[in-house]
């Protein structure tokens, strides 16, 4: 089941919430500086130790003071000009979210658009590779 939620990522009811953040993990603002914030600071202590992530890429954390039982770090793809691989990185991202929940047995996460705000990618095209991953992994 897909629902589409507006709101804060941080009080969601699902086994793991996604934070869209940068290659090194660490805090920025908007959405993943709200969830370090509510996580507190055991989250930035287990990225540290994690040591980053490739684009295209996801890591797992705790959730720590969260509601959720994980924290799916994700590196989306920065837009340029749509032609030097955005489209495969980004997809490569989200099948890297939706595996790292599997392994977990987790059966519910909440994430934003990934890539949409500070990378800049089009919130229609990200949306888009979203749907199209999300639906392929409820028909597998």
């Amino acid at each position: 089941m897909i629902k589409i939620v507006r709101g804060d990522i941080t009080s969601q009811t699902t086994g793991a919430i996604v934070n869209a953040a940068n290659k090194q993990l660490i805090a920025g603002s908007g959405v993943c500086g709200a969830i370090h914030l509510v996580a507190g600071p055991e989250l930035k202590i287990e990225c540290l130790l994690i040591g980053g992530c490739p684009t295209g890429e996801a890591r797992i954390t705790k959730a720590y003071d969260l509601p959720h039982t994980h924290v799916i770090i994700a590196v989306g793809s920065r837009y340029l000009d749509g032609a030097q691989g955005e489209l495969e990185t980004l997809t490569r991202c989200y099948q890297s979210i939706y595996l790292m929940g599997k392994t977990r047995g987790i059966d519910s996460v909440s994430f934003p658009t990934v890539s949409t705000v500070i990378y800049q990618y089009p919130v229609n095209e990200a949306t888009k590779i979203d749907f199209a991953r999300t639906l392929a992994v409820l028909e597998e």
